[in-house]
């Protein structure tokens, strides 16, 4: 897989404000990018860090609050980055919902459900629209990545991963047809990270980390930029001839 160059696009990142997100907006500015603006919904403090980050790495950053229950967002967020940026070349739905942490982990299994099929699946289909209009009246088109799950190819035991998987296994079909529909001038691809060290993980229980390092092969939890390698890729010209592909970043648990 070659790194690929994404010098001067411009990039929108949703849930940019830390984890995966923050990698990915961090890595797409390292690799060339001209301006990335990431989402928050919450974590304004986190969200305006990496725009630090990005004004220090010398891109142009900025960031906007945008909640995927309102399905109005997407499009007032594609109106705003033609506005700052003039367009977009990239878009990555990594925005999603947390159902392990914090008070939803709480709550019943019918709540969660509820919460990550608005926010994952009707969120993800809602803002890859809003992205894919906006590409297809740009004579250059761009590229959409879209977020799932490794496991929603094998399936895993207990309450969260069902409900996880419900909204991942159909954010992973989604993007597959809308691949179809974007083609050939907007490309559609899928990141599937499997267990990597996000706020979930560094609370995981120390035995069952353990665990996951012994089941998987290359014998390690996965990183944050070990995703946002993969959305570099995915995003440049490198992988010019890829759509409707889904990269598992998993160290080999599903393969």
């Amino acid at each position: 897989m070659g790194g690929g160059t994404l010098q001067g696009k411009r990039a929108v990142v949703t849930g940019g404000s830390s984890g995966i997100g923050r990698a990915i907006a961090i890595a797409f500015a390292e690799a060339g990018a001209r301006a990335v603006l990431v989402t928050y919904r919450g974590n304004a403090d986190g969200a305006h860090a990496v725009v630090e980050q990005l004004a220090r790495l010398r891109v142009e950053g900025s960031a906007y609050q945008l909640d995927l229950a309102d399905p109005t967002g997407p499009d007032r967020l594609a109106d705003e980055a033609r506005r700052r940026m003039g367009g977009v070349d990239i878009w990555v739905n990594n925005a999603g919902a947390d159902i392990l942490t914090g008070e939803w982990g709480e709550r019943s299994r019918l709540e969660k459900l509820a919460y990550v099929l608005e926010i994952d699946v009707k969120g993800t289909a809602i803002a890859s629209w809003a992205a894919l209009e906006l590409m297809r009246a740009q004579a250059t088109g761009g590229v959409i990545v879209n977020v799932s799950w490794d496991h929603v190819r094998q399936g895993m035991a207990g309450e969260n991963p069902m409900v996880y998987a419900a909204a991942k296994g159909a954010v992973l079909a989604f993007s597959t047809s809308l691949a179809r529909e974007a083609a050939p001038k907007v490309r559609v691809n899928v990141l599937a990270p499997g267990f990597i060290e996000t706020a979930f993980g560094e609370q995981a229980n120390p035995s069952w980390r353990a665990q996951v390092e012994r089941v998987t092969p290359l014998g390690r939890w996965g990183r944050p930029e070990d995703v946002a390698h993969a959305a570099v890729y995915l995003a440049s010209d490198a992988a010019a001839f890829l759509t409707g592909q889904t990269i598992m970043i998993n160290g080999g648990v599903v393969m």
